[in-house]
């Protein structure tokens, strides 16, 4: 699978056939023994390829040799980004990933990588790696469709299907190479235009240090960076399914950085553009029984020993047949299910993965992934600024004190005490939102109101913003003669409220482990006990 897989991307990318094979070898050797999962599958993949592509295409570059000098300096760049972010703990970076982001641009770029083999698929000659000129040159050149590569590629499809079909245990892509080179070789089709793979060098990659651009450093450090990301979060994303089906708890991701930053700093030295985790051959890989990292060295054998003995078979294999494979493998990466979820249910999060898709796909890679972080933590932003704040009420015959729209009927009402819930950290993006709802509360509630209790149990922490708020509204309640009490604060919380002063402000006994104790302090049903007391005002 990986063989026919890696001359494929290697065309997403942009690069002769035989790179995808060298990125075959060393990568997932390296990988097989100093990462922390047992299954996955290294080696190149479809999207890395195309972002190396649109990467690369938007530099002047002057011919081939340069751009594969460019596409193996990449994978040392990309390299040393990530065995530094592993050393400096940065795994944690993944988690800015979110679902929708990484869904919409896996959706965008699938759709972008089948758009680019058009070209193979169809027999025609397309300059652009860009989704709308691929698609207008197309256009213009529908009366030159070669209809010999057309039926040579949906054949590959067809048979593709129809092996899936009977066992996903047969390698369908090795059949349908088997069966293109057949083709070509035994009958008369490449008289009519069907184009080959061609001469692939044989032999193992030598090595050879990568030369670093200079001038272009600049421009490359951008696409490295999103290459580090998207790359550690195909490992991360895969290895984490794979865990939950073998039911284990290995990953590592700091150490998943280091191990894969060194297979692609080594396996620059040996002609490797850069290379991750690949969906469909690590669950392969999976399904065969693979146990150990032995099935990267059987299989990074196997590569080796094509290089070396069976290249001038490949001469006749159809580039309509590698088009064929990358589109079948691309419809596991486009997923629809998900966005018609979030639709439902979560409009937000759903406009968020449709932005990350149309810039993904009509702008850019690089373009599609960085704005899809940064409209995902504005969001957060948005979210974090105006939280969930709940007026609480106490439910007849019970000590629970719940949101009083929820349950209108069962709340006790009382004129004279204010019991309010907020539900996120306390800081300078929500302080004023903070204050502006309680006080629109502290009006629906009339001049009857005497006391305000805060239930700070969803409050992890305060910031010297919200500090600055709590201390005015204590000062501003008090000359209206209202008692403003805090209850449930957690103790990270209540050491802040000590440390600055708010405490004293408020009143050491206006603090409470519970809301119930708060107000049957009020009512002087239940006054404090000593251990009460000593819990609600313990600080660090």
């Amino acid at each position: 699978m990986l063989i026919p897989q890696g001359m494929a991307y290697a065309m997403i990318a942009g690069l002769p056939p035989v790179f995808g094979l060298y990125a075959a070898l060393l990568p997932q050797v390296i990988y097989a023994i100093m990462g922390t999962s047992r299954q996955l599958a290294i080696g190149p993949v479809a999207m890395d390829s195309l972002i190396i592509a649109s990467g690369l295409g938007a530099l002047s570059l002057s011919g081939i040799n340069e751009y594969i000098s460019m596409a193996i300096f990449l994978a040392l760049f990309v390299g040393i980004i990530q065995v530094l972010m592993g050393f400096l703990k940065m795994g944690f970076l993944v988690n800015f990933l979110s679902k929708p982001v990484i869904s919409g641009f896996t959706s965008a770029a699938a759709l972008i990588i089948g758009i680019t083999q058009l070209k193979h698929l169809l027999g025609i000659t397309v300059s652009s790696n860009k989704t709308l000129p691929i698609i207008k040159q197309t256009l213009a050149q529908l009366d030159q469709i070669n209809p010999v590569a057309v039926a040579v590629g949906l054949a590959g499809i067809g048979i593709m299907l129809l092996i899936k079909r009977i066992s996903s245990q047969i390698p369908a892509a090795i059949v349908v190479v088997i069966f293109g080179i057949s083709l070509a070789y035994f009958t008369p089709l490449t008289n009519y235009g069907l184009i080959l793979v061609g001469k692939i060098p044989d032999g193992l990659p030598s090595f050879g240090v990568p030369s670093v651009p200079w001038e272009d450093l600049g421009q490359l450090f951008t696409l490295a960076l999103a290459m580090s990301l998207i790359a550690f979060m195909e490992v991360v994303s895969i290895g984490k399914a794979l865990e939950e089906k073998v039911k284990s708890n290995t990953i590592n991701p700091n150490q998943e950085l280091i191990a894969l930053g060194t297979g692609n700093i080594v396996g620059s030295f040996f002609q490797c553009y850069p290379t991750t985790a690949g969906f469909s051959r690590t669950a392969v890989n999976f399904q065969a029984g693979a146990k150990t990292g032995v099935a990267a060295f059987i299989s990074a054998s196997l590569v080796a020993l094509t290089l070396l003995f069976l290249t001038p078979v490949f001469y006749y294999l159809p580039n309509a047949i590698l088009a064929s494979i990358i589109m079948l493998a691309i419809t596991s990466l486009i997923d629809l299910n998900y966005p018609k979820e979030l639709y439902k249910n979560q409009k937000d999060e759903f406009l968020l993965l449709i932005a990350t898709f149309l810039i993904t796909l009509f702008v850019g890679i690089q373009e599609g992934i960085i704005l899809g972080v940064l409209f995902s933590l504005l969001l957060m932003v948005y979210r974090t600024s105006k939280p969930h704040m709940a007026v609480l009420g106490q439910i007849k015959g019970t000590t629970y004190f719940k949101n009083i729209n929820r349950f209108a009927t069962d709340i006790i009402d009382r004129k004279d005490i204010l019991v309010v819930r907020f539900d996120a950290q306390l800081f300078f993006g929500n302080k004023d939102y903070f204050y502006k709802e309680l006080k629109k509360h502290i009006k629906a509630k009339g001049p009857e109101l005497k006391t305000i209790i805060i239930n700070a149990e969803a409050i992890n922490y305060v910031d010297s913003s919200a500090i600055y708020i709590l201390k005015y509204l204590i000062l501003e309640l008090r000359q209206k003669e209202i008692t403003l009490m805090i209850a449930a604060a957690t103790g990270p919380t209540r050491d802040i409220l000590f440390k600055t002063g708010v405490t004293e402000l408020l009143g050491a006994e206006n603090l409470f482990v519970r809301v119930v104790e708060a107000v049957e302090f009020i009512d002087g049903v239940h006054p404090r006990t000593e251990i009460e007391d000593r819990v609600s005002r313990q600080k660090f």
